[in-house]
């Protein structure tokens, strides 16, 4: 469906609902479409954003580096009185 700007202002709870029952819904500004409003569940399948987890999670793994430290005693710290 496509809404007019000044009408999906005054109704923007049906124009989120829609989006989320029906599918995107857009958004014309004098008679040009400029806009989408779609569900969370649509944006992510569509930008491929699995959440902020998932993309912590596909980072680089630390195998193979070595995260062992020596095991020196600390330096002496000279503390001002």
């Amino acid at each position: 469906m496509i809404w007019q700007l000044q009408t999906a202002k005054q109704k923007l709870s049906e124009v989120v609902d829609r989006a989320v029952a029906e599918g995107p819904q857009t958004i014309s500004r004098h008679g040009r479409e400029t806009a989408v409003v779609v569900s969370v569940d649509d944006s992510r399948r569509l930008t491929g954003d699995d959440g902020f987890k998932d993309y912590l999670l596909s980072g680089p793994t630390l195998d193979g580096l070595d995260l062992e430290r020596p095991p020196d005693l600390p330096r002496p710290v000279e503390l001002d009185g």
